[in-house]
């Protein structure tokens, strides 16, 4: 069991094709902790060890492994490339200490290496870069460099750089320890030599900039840098440590992950440099509070920051130990709902496998299973402490799509095994949508969409497809229309009769009282899809009982609950009744509520109806080259351009969509841009359907209608 000074967690990140499993494959191997080096291609790595990364020979699920170096213990969480995954990132950035942003210099800073920059600034994470891939062809570390600074600002600074590159790399020059790292052909330990003559100015100016970036945070430091020049390696140590904690200085190191060249001395920079979870800030709680983590705290406090359903096993959670130390046995409460959890077993992880062990202390990661009702995002500690670890707040989604099982029998199976998809994954949303009548999966990104209907089928046995999501639209008016309407049916004894005078118009925030007609009482009422009815009583003399005003204004709601036109939402309209009839015996709630129903149906068709649709906003990163393309693109979707500009290296495109044209867009905008652009959206306003969308929308309303 190691103290919480002895450990180191570390999250890999970096956009795909970086080479993140391939290089804690390697520092695995380098550790000593396994044997035998894997390889992605072979399908044999411990990160990616389910049967669907080896088959599409990618990371989808973040993995944790560990690995002793120098007795200290180095938690590794190796995370997916594609931004469709990003929630994996997300809740590994939680528990990490020290974030590993991976790049791959033959590729340079890629849009998704920018995401994930800007969310270890969320985090506050401690950063190093590891430029890898300097033996390929391509590679140009100087480049990577250079992007790097100017995206990221001057607290990148090379540690590390390639005295060549390309297929004859063999030799790094540190310039941290002044010296030059030679490997053998195979990699693995390197041999230690002088840094050539040509090559020391260069390796000198570098490392006076490491030794004034750690002297910056320690008055003392600065003092004695600036009498003797430089810093002790005790002192260097310090105050590099502090530098990371604040963020203030981001170190890049040099690597070829797959042939073992320079792994080793990045695991000797995580094990001396990089901070404990004693020396990071302290946690924040959700009253505001912070929680320094200790392990002699005695209200020992875990967060459950991954959840995974297992075959034969069943749940399994992934925790980091905020405070104190959780012991196998231990009974915890769940701060959310305070039922008790039992600990009943504790395990370190080395990818699919897991060692039982009795103890971890406060810092440390660990697994546990078969909790009873803990998910993703729970925080568990003893009872009375009132530790609640701030919740991990997932991006919202960024596609939708329709889902239905092949079965007619199959829908409460595949709910069920939904809704365990989003118990695992927050970033999948679940919604039944009653007025859509469709099951709505959100996520993402087309990816993401297609590996949940993956697993559905492979682990849960259901088929299911995917279907056009149907788009919710909105019915208003666009003029003012009068109508009256006299229900009047006998069926022998008690008949029913109703007669209602009514005026219908487009309402907006302070609009004058109706002309013509006296207001005896309004009423503006919130609708639960959306917009306003305001409802005016406007009768003089009596001609309808005011006791009857709640049961028209139930009919006009039930009528805009399924609009005239399509049977949509109707929105924002004013409703006057001015005049009516009653009878002493025949008039009752459900005549008013039907004569009222039908006067508005008629009116509203009077009145100039418009058919409303959601409109997003769209947010897109790209680069030049394919900014062109995206652009076509996004006309041929009724777009209109709002913005272009840039946003670092990036171009910036801003559009107005609306919301049936985005179907199916994160495949093409992958296609368009060979995976290197990504895009936000959110819907902003409901704009006017054209005239002859409009019209196919309504003939398809009055086909459906017809079949039914």
């Amino acid at each position: 069991m190691h103290n919480t000074t002895e450990i180191r967690n570390v999250v890999f990140m970096g956009h795909s094709g970086s080479g993140k499993t391939s290089l804690a494959e390697t520092m695995l191997f380098e550790a000593g902790a396994i044997t035998r080096k894997g390889s992605v291609e072979e399908g044999n790595t411990v990160s990616d060890f389910s049967s669907l990364e080896k088959e599409r020979r990618n990371s989808i699920f973040s993995t944790l492994m560990h690995a002793v170096w120098r007795g200290n213990k180095i938690n590794m969480i190796d995370t997916p490339g594609y931004d469709d995954f990003v929630g994996e990132v997300i809740c590994s950035l939680k528990v990490a200490d020290t974030g590993l942003l991976v790049v791959n210099t033959a590729h340079g800073v890629e849009v998704g290496t920018e995401i994930l920059w800007e969310y270890t600034r969320t985090f506050h994470t401690p950063t190093v870069i590891v430029a890898n891939q300097c033996d390929h062809d391509n590679s140009n570390f100087q480049a990577t460099l250079d992007q790097a600074v100017e995206r990221f600002g001057n607290s990148v600074i090379a540690f590390q750089y390639p005295v060549k590159e390309g297929v004859g790399f063999n030799a790094i020059i540190d310039a941290l320890r002044m010296v030059m790292y030679v490997f053998p052909d195979g990699g693995g330990k390197p041999i230690k030599q002088e840094i050539p003559q040509n090559e020391m100015t260069k390796a000198m100016e570098l490392h006076n900039a490491i030794v004034e970036a750690a002297a910056e945070n320690d008055e003392g430091l600065m003092e004695r840098f600036f009498e003797n020049g430089t810093l002790t390696e005790e002192e260097l140590t310090k105050g590099l440590r502090l530098a990371m904690v604040h963020q203030q200085i981001t170190p890049v190191f040099c690597v070829s992950a797959t042939r073992n060249m320079g792994t080793g001395r990045l695991m000797g920079f995580i094990n001396d440099i990089c901070p404990s979870p004693a020396d990071v800030k302290p946690a924040p709680l959700e009253n505001g509070k912070t929680l320094v983590c200790n392990s002699s705290d005695p209200n020992t406090t875990i967060f459950i920051y991954k959840t995974m359903t297992e075959p034969q096993v069943g749940m399994v959670s992934y925790f980091k130990v905020y405070s104190g130390t959780v012991n196998s046995g231990d009974d915890l409460v769940n701060a959310d709902h305070q039922h008790h959890e039992r600990i009943s077993q504790l395990y370190v992880s080395e990818g699919k496998n897991r060692t039982a062990v009795n103890h971890l202390k406060a810092g440390d990661l660990g697994v546990t299973v078969k909790l009873k009702d803990s998910h993703t995002n729970d925080t568990l500690s003893v009872k009375g402490s009132g530790n609640v670890v701030k919740k991990i707040d997932f991006p919202e989604s960024k596609i939708r799509t329709a889902v239905r099982p092949m079965g007619k029998n199959d829908m409460e199976k595949l709910m069920k095994a939904l809704h365990q998809i989003q118990e695992e994954d927050p970033t999948i949303k679940i919604e039944q949508n009653a007025a859509l009548k469709q099951v709505l999966l959100h996520g993402q990104g087309q990816l993401h969409l297609d590996i949940t209907r993956y697993r559905i089928e492979k682990v849960n046995g259901i088929e299911m497809e995917f279907e056009k999501p149907r788009i919710m639209y909105s019915e208003t008016i666009t003029r003012s229309a009068e109508e009256a309407y006299r229900h009047k049916k006998q069926t022998g004894g008690a008949g029913q009769f109703a007669e209602v005078h009514m005026r219908i118009e487009p309402y907006y925030e302070g609009m004058p009282d109706p002309p013509g007609l006296t207001v005896r009482n309004r009423e503006i009422e919130e609708l639960d899809w959306g917009g306003k009815l305001a409802f005016y009583w406007c009768i003089v003399g009596g001609s309808i009982d005011s006791k009857y005003s709640s049961a028209i204004k139930k009919g006009i709601l039930h009528q805009m609950e399924a609009g005239p036109l399509t049977g949509s939402h109707s929105q924002n309209i004013r409703v006057s009744i001015y005049d009516g009839k009653m009878h002493s015996v025949d008039s009752n709630d459900m005549a008013f509520m039907l004569a009222s129903s039908s006067a508005f149906k008629n009116a509203f068709k009077q009145a100039g109806p418009q058919l409303l649709e959601p409109i997003y906003e769209l947010e897109v990163l790209c680069s030049d080259q394919v900014m062109g393309d995206i652009m076509s693109d996004l006309q041929t979707r009724r777009a209109i351009i709002t913005g272009m500009g840039a946003e670092g290296h990036y171009q910036k495109i801003t559009a107005k969509v609306p919301q049936a044209e985005m179907y199916q867009y994160s495949s093409t905008l992958r296609s368009l841009s060979q995976g290197k652009a990504k895009f936000t959206r959110r819907v902003v306003e409901f704009a006017p359907v054209p005239p002859e969308i409009q019209a196919r929308l309504i003939q398809e309303h009055i086909e459906e209608l017809a079949e039914a």
